[in-house]
């Protein structure tokens, strides 16, 4: 079965050599996704939580891309640059998750790409 590349100019084009998802059988594979403006290419962070809703709606336009939803997601992966933002965070990221949240690990790191706040990728199921 031959894999399928997702790409959609709702959200960001990659900025490396990697596809924004791969659909391989009925699971999709989305890369790390962060708040930068799909059509301005410019960050949006003015703050946490502003930050993580855009990325966010990026992950939600490459889902649906694919033919997917949040609905479909069964983990997801947060980059943050300091864990004393997991609380807001978490807030925020939870709005698109009402009911069956996804699996999902929270890891602290030293440095994202572009210097962001937040990273998350995510893998859904059909």
């Amino acid at each position: 079965m031959a894999n399928q590349i997702i790409f959609t100019k709702e959200a960001p084009a990659p900025i490396g050599p990697y596809s924004q998802a791969v659909l391989s059988g009925n699971t999709l594979y989305v890369s790390g996704q962060i708040a930068l403006d799909a059509e301005t290419g410019d960050l949006i962070n003015e703050n946490i939580t502003e930050e993580t809703h855009a990325v966010m709606k990026n992950l939600e336009a490459v889902l649906r891309a694919a033919g997917f939803s949040f609905s479909n997601v069964v983990k997801c992966t947060i980059f943050i640059k300091s864990m004393d933002a997991f609380g807001t965070i978490n807030e925020a990221y939870g709005q698109y998750f009402k009911s069956n949240p996804p699996a999902r690990e929270t890891v602290e790191v030293s440095k994202l790409p572009k210097n962001v706040n937040v990273e998350i990728s995510c893998i859904a199921v059909k």
